[in-house]
């Protein structure tokens, strides 16, 4: 019985770190782009209004492909759709770097998207399937690893832009990266996911309980959407940061954002899931409003600290709980529920543009301040 027992915990823990793995590239793939977005814009002459459409290319990709994704991970495994994904999404990072112009930076930044959402929603059915081998709450921690990843991405992107490396060559290296830690890591992904079942529909409609988890999802992943796309331009126009500082915002973000992750599965299980998603959105909404009426780089970096923390916790949190799901596969239901979620990301980057063409930066974070307080409202209603 020991033996066994030994057995099924090396087991689970091995797929747990390759799970982790797996996030952590997922991440990393992310931050590179989300670093190096002050760059391109420069390499591009791309006004505020003109980046905020660009932008708008992304999320579109996303959107357009999650009932695909969905179908996709229920019909042919989220092991086998995470090595696709993982491949694709890294490779389109690279022609990001390699756009020459306006056209084909929207090209790419959409099959981005596209391939983004693939590798998303099959490394979270892995997560959902590791978290029902522990019988305790770990989802958290593993978009934790997300945003480790995040940090270090933004760090990597920083020291190439401190030293005149283009995209290119820095994205290649790490598509590199990312393809040695896949090949390292994919044998021990889990090869059956929890509570599949065939002939899944291609899209989903929420019910009532997915729909409110979908919400919640939609107003944090606003927020997200300003910090990853506009931190940097932020701090560069509003804070007049010096070009060594101009990447500081994003990375104080993301490494609250990674230690919130880190502790969100003990506090939600201490305090329970709703009070932490209040809490959550009280949090994002302090920190973008010190951001935007004290733009002093102190104060601006305690801001997005707050941002980090507040939102750290309520997208893992929505995902686990739609994993759950007793109604649908958990490929389908998180594809329904990011549904909902993403459109945060399609509406957030455009959104922040056209306010900051036609009035500026700060009214546009005044305006997501308000989506945090939307967290905790609709927190209080949801069913979680």
């Amino acid at each position: 019985m020991l033996s066994l027992l030994s057995k099924n915990t090396v087991s689970a823990t091995a797929h747990r770190v390759a799970v982790s793995t797996l996030f952590f590239l997922q991440g990393l793939c992310f931050a590179s782009w989300a670093s190096r977005i002050p760059s391109i814009q420069q390499k591009m002459s791309l006004s505020e209004a003109e980046l905020g459409l660009v932008l708008i290319t992304l999320p579109v990709g996303l959107m357009l492909s999650l009932p695909l994704s969905g179908w996709l991970v229920a019909t042919q495994g989220s092991r086998r759709m995470a090595l696709v994904g993982a491949v694709l999404y890294s490779s389109t990072l690279v022609s990001i770097g390699w756009a020459q112009n306006l056209y084909q930076l929207v090209g790419c930044l959409f099959l981005y998207g596209v391939t983004s959402n693939l590798m998303n929603i099959s490394v979270n059915t892995q997560a959902v399937g590791v978290e029902a081998l522990y019988q305790r709450p770990i989802m958290a921690a593993f978009h934790g690893l997300w945003s480790l990843a995040g940090f270090t991405g933004a760090a990597i992107g920083n020291f190439m832009n401190a030293r005149g490396i283009e995209p290119l060559g820095h994205f290649a290296l790490i598509w590199g990266g990312i393809l040695v830690g896949l090949l390292a890591c994919w044998p021990y992904t889990l090869r059956h996911d929890r509570a599949a079942a065939a002939n899944q529909p291609i899209f989903a409609r929420p019910d009532q309980a997915l729909l409110g988890l979908g919400l919640i999802a939609f107003c944090s992943m606003i927020c997200e959407g300003a910090m990853f796309d506009w931190s940097g331009i932020y701090f560069r126009k509003v804070v007049l940061a010096e070009k060594a500082w101009v990447g500081v915002g994003y990375t104080a973000f993301m490494s609250t954002m990674a230690g919130g992750r880190f502790v969100a599965d003990w506090f939600a299980h201490r305090y329970g899931v709703r009070a932490v998603l209040q809490a959550s959105g009280l949090l994002t909404a302090a920190g973008l409003l010190l951001a935007v009426l004290l733009p002093a780089l102190p104060t601006a970096i305690a801001g997005f600290l707050l941002v980090g923390f507040g939102v750290s916790s309520v997208v893992p949190l929505v995902y686990s709980a739609a994993g759950k799901a007793s109604t649908m596969s958990p490929g389908v239901a998180l594809a329904a529920v990011s549904t909902v979620g993403f459109l945060g990301f399609l509406i957030g980057p455009p959104l922040i543009g056209l306010v900051a063409g036609a009035a500026n930066l700060q009214i546009s974070f005044s305006i997501i301040a308000v989506m945090g307080l939307c967290i905790t409202l609709v927190a209080s209603r949801a069913k979680v």
